[in-house]
């Protein structure tokens, strides 16, 4: 199973609710690139990790794969076991969903392992418990996202779009971004018909904007140079940083444009990673 990565096209904070937790208005895809997700029958249930971002990780309870399993095994009533395999090919902490990615597709992998048969609902509260970003991974479209992460509305297809996504390798912790943030709150921004081209989402999209952008900068100075780079390749439509960051994204219209303004970065920053890709639709 692919754990796509997510991107939040744009991201405005609307509002902050009692408890401390921040209601956000988002519009999130994801590209045809990813983590990977392997699960096996076994006795017991149990995590491996490999990849090139997989070392050190957690792989027991602390792991969101593996508490995401457990409680896919206590929803479910079932007491079968399995192998689970991850290869992280995801920088960390990178805005880009990683960690609820893979829960996410633990969750569907398993679905379909252990042959059971979750209520649709009761599997979406599930996610929402592991984490914000969890449902609309585990919902796989493009969605415009509300609340914390638990609303979610389809966004329709979007066109065809190719992406570059680098990251500069520092981590960008979600409550340090969210903790040097100023400012007022933005208003929701969701468009009620979809664009029809790529240069038109990139239109639509310039009157948005990642409300985090400004306190990512903040926590790690280099995201500028991030932004700065990928706006300035051939071709690029729009730059901006996904979530908290420290992943940023451009949008091309071509795989060749996208796969070439990688080749751009890389050749300028070697110590960055970078990678291009579909969006999923």
């Amino acid at each position: 199973m692919l754990a796509r990565a997510k991107i939040n096209l744009y991201l405005h904070v609307v509002g902050k609710r009692a408890d401390g937790f921040h209601l956000l208005d988002s519009l999130i895809v994801f590209a045809e690139t990813g983590d990977d997700i392997r699960v096996a029958k076994a006795a017991d249930l149990s995590l491996t990790i490999d990849g090139p971002f997989g070392a050190g990780l957690e792989t027991g309870t602390g792991n969101l794969v593996m508490r995401a399993a457990l409680a896919l095994r206590e929803l479910t009533g079932t007491s079968q076991g399995a192998a689970i395999h991850l290869t992280k090919n995801l920088p960390l902490a990178s805005g880009i969903g990683g960690g609820s990615a893979d829960a996410a597709a633990t969750l569907l992998a398993l679905v379909e392992l252990w042959q059971v048969k979750p209520e649709r609902i009761a599997l979406y509260k599930l996610a929402e418990k592991l984490g914000a970003d969890v449902p609309v991974c585990l919902d796989g479209r493009p969605s415009f996202v509300g609340g914390i992460g638990e609303d979610l509305k389809p966004a329709g297809i979007l066109p065809d779009t190719h992406v570059l996504l680098v990251n500069p390798l520092v981590e960008t912790p979600t409550p340090a971004v969210f903790k040097a943030r100023r400012g007022d709150f933005s208003a929701a921004a969701r468009w009620s018909r979809a664009p029809a081209t790529v240069c038109d989402l990139a239109s639509y999209l310039t009157s948005r904007r990642n409300d985090l952008t400004d306190p990512a900068i903040i926590v790690a100075p280099v995201v500028a140079d991030v932004l700065k780079a990928i706006a300035g390749t051939e071709e690029c439509l729009l730059a901006r940083l996904s979530g908290s960051g420290a992943t940023c994204f451009g949008l091309y219209e071509t795989a060749a444009s996208a796969e070439h303004a990688r080749r751009q970065v890389v050749a300028q920053y070697p110590e960055w990673w970078a990678t291009s890709a579909p969006l999923a639709r």
